[in-house]
């Protein structure tokens, strides 16, 4: 009997996996796989999303400090209007002993809407009005940008809405900052989705300004 048993040991440690436990096994690993590739994505994308909010997070707040400085040492501030409109395209401001000469002490900050162009979809400041502005675009300097949207709003010594430049005593600039979605086949990148940043600044008060 043990000469019998000897060879069907020897036959059983040769033998290999059967088609059903290969195909078993296969399944078993694409799915392994599928999830890891998936999670690798998963993961790539929020990667790169937080990168675009840290990077909107820290231009939003320069854009912010640069206005806020300017706000509370201005003595005066014009509201320019777009044209036909009540809506506030930019803010004038006047700063004593800041943007000296041609300029007599005025800043605008302004926000470009349009799609080409070295200021493009950007929240810029400038020294002097909006006229001198178009004469001289080049002077721009952009505090953020991917700027979707921007507004002003103003208010009176008693914190109340106001449509008035003589009554402004507070100021405040509300900013929309995205980024568009990119294809990791265009790029070599994973896919990234659109990210948006609302930046809303404090009231703003205009120390050296009177108002009725």
């Amino acid at each position: 009997m043990s000469s019998l048993a000897k060879p069907f040991r020897a036959t059983r440690r040769l033998s290999g996996f059967t088609l059903v436990e290969v195909m078993i096994g296969a399944s078993i690993g694409s799915y392994v796989l599928l999830g890891m590739l998936t999670m690798f994505g998963f993961l790539g994308r929020s990667g790169a999303r937080l990168t675009y909010y840290n990077a909107m997070a820290l231009e939003s707040r320069r854009a912010l400090d640069e206005f806020s400085q300017d706000v509370r040492m201005a003595s005066d501030v014009v509201a320019n209007l777009t044209v036909g409109t009540d809506i506030v395209s930019s803010v004038t401001l006047t700063v004593p002993d800041n943007y000296g000469g041609a300029y007599a002490n005025k800043v605008t900050y302004a926000y470009d809407s349009a799609t080409s162009g070295a200021t493009k979809r950007s929240f810029y400041r400038v020294a002097g009005t909006p006229a001198q502005d178009v004469d001289t675009p080049s002077r721009r300097v952009v505090l953020a940008r991917n700027v979707t949207a921007c507004t002003y709003t103003r208010r009176n010594r008693l914190d109340d809405l106001t449509t008035s430049d003589a009554s402004t005593k507070r100021l405040e600039l509300t900013l929309r900052i995205s980024t568009t979605a990119i294809a990791g086949a265009a790029t070599g990148m994973v896919n990234t989705v659109a990210a948006t940043e609302n930046a809303i600044s404090a009231t703003y008060l205009l120390r050296n300004k009177l108002a009725n």
